[in-house]
């Protein structure tokens, strides 16, 4: 299973194929889980699986391959990065090769879902983000992020987190920006604690 080069494509495809189009139509770069993947919150753009899906037809959706410009033209959008909104941007080119591994994305979707029903149920008055500069679904409560990350550069596995705005000691905070937690069947839990951590 390639994970990191499956997490970076579909981090290319948040950010080049949803969260920009979406942000120079309709001015927003928050994407969200769906059934089987993510998508944007105002297009019909989404990630199914190992594809990307434009319309409930069958010539409405093609494989997560070839460029991210190729699968653009399928899908009828302009690849590109939301402009100006963020500095982090993935320095992923629309000319780059889209490479996903479908076990590694099952893994990471099923992380997605697992994060989006655990925050809900964790903070039924908020709504969950999938936000495309860190391919990370998180809501903001009391001043503490609460998360899910499909991995990065310095943890390589998906992973729930807790982040205070105001840095905490003790055993629970395992990680420089608060704590994470790797069992995704337990996530409910862990920010429950989270939360009274930080409180």
């Amino acid at each position: 299973m390639d994970l990191a080069t499956t997490r970076r494509s579909l981090h290319g495809v948040a950010e080049l194929l949803l969260a920009g189009p979406q942000f120079r139509t309709c001015g927003t770069i928050r994407l969200r889980v769906t059934p089987g993947g993510f998508g944007q919150v105002n297009g019909p753009l989404r990630v199914e699986g190992t594809e990307l899906v434009w319309a409930e037809t069958a010539t409405g959706r093609a494989p997560l391959a070839g460029t991210y410009r190729e699968l653009a033209a399928r899908a009828g959008t302009e690849p590109g990065a939301p402009e100006g909104v963020y500095p982090d941007v993935t320095g992923i080119s629309p000319a780059d090769e889209i490479v996903v591994d479908g076990e590694a994305v099952a893994l990471l979707t099923a992380w997605f879902a697992a994060g989006e029903q655990a925050l809900r149920a964790f903070a039924p008055d908020l709504e969950p983000v999938l936000w495309p500069e860190h391919l990370d679904l998180a809501i903001t409560k009391d001043e503490v992020n609460y998360g899910v990350s499909p991995g990065d550069g310095g943890h390589e596995t998906p992973y729930a987190y807790v982040g205070p705005w105001t840095p905490r000691e003790g055993p629970f905070w395992n990680a420089p920006f608060g704590a994470i937690h790797e069992d995704r069947d337990t996530l409910l839990p862990f920010f429950r604690d989270g939360a009274a951590q930080a409180s």
